[in-house]
């Protein structure tokens, strides 16, 4: 009988002490957690004021002169010139390494496939 008033007691006694600590603990873990979000705020305010100068600074690149698109227009042909030539050479290259290795100057898709017996 004596085993069961201890019980009894004790239950009750580490049901009061566990609240207790459970909410010293949960305390200052939101205290914690609230200076965190603060900070995310700040950082968030930050970010989206450099999001705005981003953007613009896109709006100044749209309005770009009239030269500045010609300039473009002349690189960018430029620049497919040069692929142009580099197609070429891969293609000489090609070319030059199947005689040296003894296949045909063929490309893969003009070779006929033939069906084995």
């Amino acid at each position: 009988m004596s085993q069961r008033d201890g019980f009894a007691s004790g239950f009750l006694a580490g049901a009061f002490v566990g609240s207790v600590f459970g909410g010293v603990v949960g305390a200052l873990i939101a205290s914690r957690r609230d200076s965190q979000l603060l900070a995310e705020e700040e950082t968030e305010q930050t970010d989206s004021q450099a999001e705005a100068k981003r953007i613009a600074a896109k709006r100044r690149q749209m309005k770009a002169s009239e030269t500045e698109s010609v300039s473009i227009e002349t690189a960018r042909r430029s620049l497919e010139d040069k692929i142009a030539q580099l197609n070429a050479t891969i293609d000489e290259v090609r070319k030059q390494l199947g005689n040296v290795n003894g296949g045909s100057p063929q490309t893969i898709g003009d070779r006929s496939l033939t069906k084995d017996s």
